[in-house]
């Protein structure tokens, strides 16, 4: 069945179950200031002023600027939030958010095209003129890319040590502002962890279900694809394709999606095999019940525990992956990244503690968030771990 007692669905009392726990409200509150970051880079940390008042009237040189990532995200975050506000089933809901996030990502990928030119003095240097009548700035007014080239003696900075430049997370190298490449790199963070999670999911489930539901020489053949996956070493992998291709983000998430869904598919075959000769299956296929019917609707949610703390593993793995390759000088280059900023501590002769402790720690934070997520996800889908609680009937079950 789809629908739990007392008037509520499955999903929506695992979900409460989830938020009962301190854990789990830490680490989504964590995931949450970070999507929020993420969607909201350009109008938190940039050097092009939101709104400026000059001779010819107002005009917002930060619009102008704006690329397509900034566009799409924007577009997406507001339809996801208009979405949701509407009344309406989930799940119809859920497919216009998807189709109209491809369609947000097309016409922005193919109309905005900013200038190509990117010239930060020039703001500084019309403000101190007094070109300006008024000017109003992002809270932090550098952009993650501003390596404050017109003033010659900016490098390396330890956090509010001049007072003409307000630093709250000193520099880099560079002169470019920590804290404002810290929010602009949370987009590469979140993104190589559900974009690679995600295509590890993916595979893993369809392979993983298929090889527990039938068994025998697909399951054979099946085990030995996976067990041929789990020889690769991703990280070698990546080095390997870094030094040949270049340096992509997305090649980056292909490849942690395409070498990862192993753990995933022995998962699923696991609680498939366990499940597949219980009653309600038997009754789904005595039912006439299509395939996909009967092991992603009824099948997969009561096996869902083990796959939802793997994925919460496999995203903080991503991310940590992505870190060890930025902190080894193989990421990518002029994009801010956690893993980057980790690689510039130690780079100089002495230690740049600033460099060292607020990239780490947002690694940290972000890798502890998935983990509390995620155990707290175990316990509310499992019903042998709840312990004199009423036991939430799984999806699926009569």
């Amino acid at each position: 069945m789809t629908e739990a007692v007392h008037g509520q669905s499955w999903s929506q009392r695992i979900l409460s179950e989830v938020l009962l726990r301190w854990g789990a409200r830490l680490g989504i509150a964590w995931i949450g200031l970070l999507t929020l970051l993420a969607v909201f880079a350009p109008l938190l940390a940039n050097t092009h002023p939101l709104l400026v008042q000059d001779a010819e009237g107002w005009h917002s040189p930060m619009l102008v600027y704006l690329g397509p990532a900034d566009t799409t995200l924007l577009g997406i975050f507001f339809l996801a939030l208009l979405l949701f506000l509407l009344p309406g089933r989930r799940l119809l809901r859920f497919l216009a958010w998807v189709s109209g996030a491809a369609v947000v990502g097309a016409l922005s990928w193919t109309l905005v095209s900013p200038p190509s030119l990117v010239v930060y003095e020039q703001y500084r240097e019309a403000e101190a003129a007094g070109e300006y009548q008024r000017v109003i700035r992002a809270p932090i007014p550098y952009s993650a890319k501003d390596y404050l080239r017109d003033y010659a003696d900016t490098g390396l900075e330890s956090p509010r040590a001049s007072d003409e430049r307000m630093h709250w997370f000193g520099t880099d190298e560079n002169g470019a502002d920590v804290l404002s490449r810290m929010v602009h790199a949370t987009r590469i963070a979140l993104s190589i962890g559900f974009i690679a999670t995600g295509i590890a999911l993916a595979i893993g489930v369809v392979l993983g279900g298929l090889m527990g539901y039938f068994s025998g020489i697909i399951d054979i053949i099946g085990m030995r694809l996976v067990e041929i996956f789990e020889a690769i070493p991703t990280l070698f992998l990546l080095l390997t394709f870094v030094a040949f291709f270049g340096r992509s983000l997305y090649l980056m998430m292909l490849i942690i999606g395409l070498t990862s869904w192993s753990g995933y598919a022995r998962y699923v075959r696991a609680e498939f095999l366990r499940l597949r000769q219980q009653d309600f299956v038997q009754g789904a296929i005595a039912s006439g019940l299509s395939l996909p019917s009967i092991l992603f609707r009824h099948m997969l949610p009561n096996g869902m525990a083990p796959i939802l703390v793997a994925a919460s593993f496999g995203v903080a793995s991503a991310i940590l992956a992505e870190a060890t390759l930025s902190f080894l000088g193989l990421g990518l280059v002029d994009d801010p990244s956690w893993g980057q900023m980790l690689n510039q501590a130690v780079q100089s002769s002495t230690f740049n503690w600033w460099m060292a402790a607020f990239p780490g720690g947002a690694i940290f934070l972000t890798v502890f968030a998935y983990n509390l997520i995620g155990e707290a996800l175990r316990d509310a889908v499992d019903p042998h771990a709840q312990s004199g609680k009423a036991k939430i009937p799984a999806k699926g079950t009569a």
